[in-house]
């Protein structure tokens, strides 16, 4: 586990190197896995006064988890979270997120996750995770009318998020996204679209653009409602055999990209016929089409 100052090092290194504001997010957000997280802290560093000032009823791993306050040794020697003899940081979901997008000169407001996202100002982008681009951003859980977690995508279908510890997870479960004011230009952020992992027993927009692509291949989802019952098992796994992948009924990086490309719209093509031309105009077409059907007149 890295300590915060060998963090910081990383940070201040490729920001010294000309590193672009999305890189240097991702690779500091890998650096903090493994760091505790503690309700209500913005990255102050962990130590017992700091985790002393954030103690409440509701959380009450604040204390149980620090041998410190609770009693099991007298300070932080051989603690998970002191290694090397040197402090980690500490950090709440959002108070995570919050502190990464500041570690490249930016900022977001709000004090949770609701207010986070609702803060339009905070956002250059922001929508569906089903609309996501494939880009570094923070993304949300909504539960109601509310967002009851938040972590950071790091790119390729990657999130780095703040519960229990700093950790590594996937995108089933996120539904929504926000692209942080600064960190990309319009130009900068691709068209690709992140795609979430899908499997049995899934709901929502996803599931139902998956069904309405499979249906339209010919694949029989039966009726395109968003629940990825046995019926979409059995087309997906179709599908996949036809195509050469694992038949697996999961559909993640490889099978939404042949299910795009066999689903979505093709471009039209057209056959010309020419006559009277040179030897070297008929060179130029064999150059732009080589499969150009070519004889003399």
């Amino acid at each position: 586990m890295n300590t915060a100052n060998q963090v910081t090092a990383i940070r201040d290194q490729m920001l010294a190197e000309g590193a672009k504001k999305p890189d240097i997010i991702r690779q500091v957000a890998l650096a903090c896995i493994g760091w505790p997280y503690v309700f209500g802290a913005w990255g102050e560093e962990c130590s017992p006064s700091n985790r002393k000032r954030r103690i409440r009823d509701s959380h009450p791993t604040i204390k149980s988890k620090c041998q410190v306050l609770s009693g099991r040794q007298s300070d932080c020697a051989g603690c998970q979270w002191y290694p090397q003899d040197e402090r980690v940081r500490m950090y709440d979901c959002r108070g995570f997120t919050a502190w990464l997008i500041r570690q490249v000169g930016l900022d977001i407001t709000g004090q949770g996750a609701t207010s986070q996202y609702n803060t339009a100002s905070n956002w250059m982008r922001r929508g569906k995770i089903s609309e996501m681009p494939d880009v570094v951003c923070c993304v949300f859980r909504q539960k109601g009318t509310s967002m009851e977690h938040t972590g950071m995508h790091i790119g390729g279908g990657v999130v780095v998020d703040c519960s229990v510890n700093v950790r590594s997870v996937g995108m089933p479960g996120w539904t929504h996204y926000a692209i942080p004011v600064g960190l990309y230009t319009e130009e900068e952020i691709p068209m690709v679209v992140v795609k979430p992992t899908l499997r049995k027993g899934d709901s929502g927009d996803s599931v139902k653009e998956l069904q309405e692509r499979l249906n339209e291949l010919g694949y029989d989802c039966g009726e395109a409602d968003g629940k990825f019952g046995s019926k979409t098992l059995t087309a997906v796994k179709e599908f996949q055999r036809k195509h050469g992948l694992t038949d697996d009924g999961v559909v993640g990086r490889l099978t939404w990209a042949e299910l795009v490309k066999a689903s979505d719209p093709k471009e039209p093509t057209y056959k010309v016929t020419c006559y009277g031309m040179t030897f070297e105009q008929v060179q130029k077409i064999r150059e732009i089409c080589p499969t150009a059907d070519v004889g003399k007149e």
